[in-house]
């Protein structure tokens, strides 16, 4: 696996306000399905770390699966927008093979997996096929929830609730982590990560528009008043505003890769 030093002073606060129909609902539907996590886990955070990951792991892969089939069949560009999201993809697996090393899945813990997975990898590909705005935006929510999960998990590490054990030597080699680093060092750079993914998600959320001439879909980005992170908006101003005035294919502006 690649290697890298995450940027630990992104905002981690950072929450898109939803606007109009399609981003009420994608966040009401992340938000109603916190209830369940919340009664189910309670504060055994490295068990919800597991099946969250193997869950956050699916949408970077369908996205960028689906992006990499449009390319084939259009024979055009992705605008690095299928390296972006298979580093998310790949970057949420390292997420589970770190907390692997933490504890080991009970056997109904697996079983919730399987289960978890297969529904939300095929309502995913539907719903991205259906809406990209939306799958998008979904995603950008989830990530919310995934800060404020890890955001928790560190209170309680600080508290001392959960012991403080040594990093796992395969998130000292992928973070490149001090050798003496610990398990609150780990989460930290997994919360980044996930703001990352976050600022990404809403950034690319996107909305299906008709152009003038009506033969084709054109996906348009959305970024809604949305404040980029630094990392995201090296995309420059001026393009954000041209995004927001004109329908645009995904392709058409620049991914924010390179992080992972």
């Amino acid at each position: 696996w690649d290697t890298y030093t995450s940027d630990t002073s992104i905002d981690v606060t950072k929450h898109h306000e939803p606007k109009g129909l399609p981003d009420k609902l994608a966040y009401w539907t992340v938000r109603s399905l916190a209830v369940p996590r919340d009664l189910f886990f309670q504060r055994r955070h490295a068990s919800h770390a597991l099946l969250l990951e193997t869950v956050a792991g699916v949408p970077g892969m369908v996205g960028g699966m689906l992006l990499h089939l449009r390319s084939l069949r259009r024979f055009e560009q992705s605008g690095g927008w299928i390296r972006a999201l298979l580093e998310e993809a790949e970057n949420e697996r390292m997420h589970l093979m770190t907390f692997l090393e933490v504890m080991q899945p009970r056997w109904w813990e697996r079983a919730l997996v399987l289960a978890a997975q297969g529904v939300f990898f095929n309502a995913y590909f539907v719903g991205y096929l259906v809406s990209p705005k939306f799958a998008h935006r979904f995603v950008g929510y989830l990530e919310e929830e995934a800060v404020s999960s890890y955001t928790e998990y560190l209170k309680d590490l600080e508290a001392g609730k959960i012991e403080n054990t040594p990093a796992p030597a395969i998130a000292i080699d992928y973070w490149r982590l001090p050798a003496d680093a610990t398990l609150k060092d780990v989460v930290t750079v997994i919360r980044a990560d996930e703001a990352h993914h976050r600022d990404v998600n809403h950034f690319a959320s996107v909305r299906i528009c008709q152009p003038e001439n009506n033969q084709s879909r054109l996906l348009n980005f959305c970024v809604n008043g949305f404040e980029l992170t630094d990392r995201v908006s090296r995309v420059g101003t001026s393009l954000v505003q041209d995004i927001q005035q004109q329908g645009m294919k995904l392709k058409d502006t620049p991914a924010p890769i390179g992080y992972h």
